[in-house]
């Protein structure tokens, strides 16, 4: 069982349009490396799979590449880590300049009523005044948790706050091979085993029947604590599940047809994330997988999308 490949993608971008404004500029550098950084080692790196189960994706084929060692947060940027960025620099998201941002519908409580669905995925709403640090909205600050991902941040939000604390985002290569945390060619963080909707729940996704009922066997509706399940070999935390989480690429898909005329199709300027969130299920979005990838705009910002930051060596 997999998903369905004419089903929309679980994450929506934000319409183009004359009111779009400029990415915003990058603060200068200036913030701290996090102390728990882990140090990912170079060397020969798996990229992809030969067996993809979203096939449309690009997920496929298994490549190697030659990476140089590196630096990761060992977890998502939090919202405490954000706060002190915007604390230290007066930077502005773009949820905030565009004056809204995408909500799950299940998060957005009595307002629901107020709120206008995404054609296709009317389970995202458009909810005015949702930011970072009022995710769900107005009167959504005590969802903002210090200790779990921050949210509602654009590519180019996290490439901003990346550049200030001396970093990057990491490209498509150096996330998997950091998420494999060692183990090679298997589909999950932990290995080969499958989470189910029962016993074995290794990471942050939706049990249930979705979008209508999660029933939490994990321990969460939404967000996890950033630090939270068991790390994978390299002591990454939530690396499959929790948020998904922007790379440095573009997002682009192989042709599937004959490799040498590989018409590379980029997404008009989508963005790469990787790692699946708190909203995928395998009847949906069998997207918590080390292969899988989704493409969004640059500038849109959702409940279920973070970042971490890659150091160089």
């Amino acid at each position: 069982m997999t998903s369905d490949p004419d089903t929309p993608c679980c994450t929506p971008s934000r319409p183009a349009g004359p009111a779009d404004e400029a990415a915003p500029a990058i603060p200068a550098r200036g913030g701290p490396i996090p102390a728990d950084v882990v140090a990912i080692p170079g060397g020969s790196a798996l990229v992809g799979t030969n067996s993809p189960a979203i096939a449309q994706d690009g997920e496929g084929p298994l490549r190697r590449v030659r990476l140089k060692p590196f630096r990761m947060s060992a977890t998502t940027v939090t919202n405490a880590q954000f706060a002190d960025f915007v604390a230290a620099t007066g930077y502005r998201t773009e949820a905030e300049r565009f004056g809204w941002s995408f909500v799950f519908w299940a998060q957005t409580g009595e307002a629901m009523s107020e709120t206008r669905g995404v054609a296709g995925i009317e389970w995202w709403r458009q909810v005015h005044g949702a930011t970072w640090a009022q995710p769900n909205g107005p009167g959504s600050a005590a969802a903002c948790l210090p200790d779990h991902p921050v949210v509602q941040v654009s590519w180019n939000d996290a490439r901003a706050y990346a550049a200030w604390s001396g970093g990057r985002l990491p490209t498509e290569a150096e996330w998997e091979h950091a998420a494999r945390g060692g183990l090679g060619d298997v589909p999950f963080t932990w290995g080969e085993a499958e989470p189910d909707d029962t016993d074995f729940t290794p990471c942050n996704i939706w049990q249930g029947r979705f979008p209508a009922t999660n029933t939490m066997t994990d321990g969460y509706f939404t967000t996890a604590p950033a630090r939270s399940f068991q790390p994978n070999g390299y002591g990454l935390y939530n690396m499959l599940g929790n948020v998904w989480e922007w790379t440095a690429d573009p997002f682009r898909i192989r042709s599937l047809k004959r490799q040498l005329r590989a018409r590379m199709a980029a997404k008009q300027g989508e963005k790469l994330s990787k790692g699946g969130s708190f909203l995928c299920h395998r009847s949906y979005c069998y997207r918590y997988r080390i292969a899988a990838r989704s493409g969004t705009s640059p500038d849109s910002s959702t409940t279920h999308q973070g970042f971490r930051v890659v150091w160089d060596d």
